[in-house]
């Protein structure tokens, strides 16, 4: 295996882009392996580490389909119901909790 390019922070050439960046150009690394990595020095820990892909390689993000969308709305409306009152909560349900806010504290709620 070959060893990954390293980079300064802020110092990687043009052609080479994390996955966040691809995106923002409306593409996706496409199966390429990481081309690169960028490193951001700390001062009492290990350096921050992004992974860069190759943009001349990305391929176009894949258009959401009907089926996609409703999927994804019926996950989006699972993370707001609550498993203790059955209610839409109107925000998402924090992992903390597992429950809406009225459920997680009940004696608040009749206060």
């Amino acid at each position: 295996m070959a060893a990954l390019l390293v980079f300064r922070w802020r110092l990687a050439p043009d052609g080479y882009a994390t996955r966040r960046q691809l995106r923002a150009h409306g593409l996706r690394p496409g199966g390429q392996p990481v081309a690169a990595e960028l490193q951001r020095p700390r001062r009492r820990r290990g350096p921050l580490v992004a992974y860069l892909y190759r943009v001349d390689l990305a391929k176009p993000v894949r258009p959401m389909t009907p089926a996609r969308w409703a999927a994804l709305a019926k996950a989006n409306t699972a993370r707001r119901t609550c498993p203790t009152c059955r209610r839409d909560a109107g925000y998402v349900i924090p992992a903390s909790l597992g429950t809406c806010v009225p459920c997680a504290y009940p004696e608040r709620a009749t206060a």
